[in-house]
């Protein structure tokens, strides 16, 4: 049949039919305080950290363009201050790791569960 997807007969235009389809209890669980709580904690944890570790590493870059004298200071022997900084990327970058690790097994791990748990119910 023309214009329509040949294995389920769905429409093949600009939109997809079971994109508008969803779980009603989907919707119901995403009504309740809970699954606010828990969009609130994660955002409260991710946007934060987010912006706080670009910021670091835009001044990582920032510094290497435009404070090359400081930069290129030797701190030890031939390590620098570029070189430090750039190690400080990684280690920051575990360490907000392992945070997020921490408090998403505190925070939102458990909500998410009892969320699942509502919705296995209900399905």
């Amino acid at each position: 049949m023309a214009g329509t997807h040949a294995a389920d007969d769905r429409p093949t235009g600009g939109t997809h039919a079971h994109a508008d389809r969803h779980d009603p209890v989907y919707d119901r669980l995403h009504a309740t305080t809970e699954f606010a709580s828990l969009r609130r904690r994660y955002r409260g944890f991710v946007f934060p950290a987010t912006i706080a570790f670009l910021s670091w590493y835009a001044l990582y870059v920032v510094m290497s363009m435009w404070a090359h004298d400081f930069m290129s200071r030797d701190l030890w022997g031939n390590i620098n201050v570029a070189l430090v900084f750039g190690l400080l990327q990684f280690l920051t970058t575990f360490l907000l790791a392992w945070l997020y690790a921490r408090y998403s097994n505190r925070e939102l791990d458990p909500l998410a569960r009892h969320l699942d748990e509502q919705y296995q119910r209900e399905v």
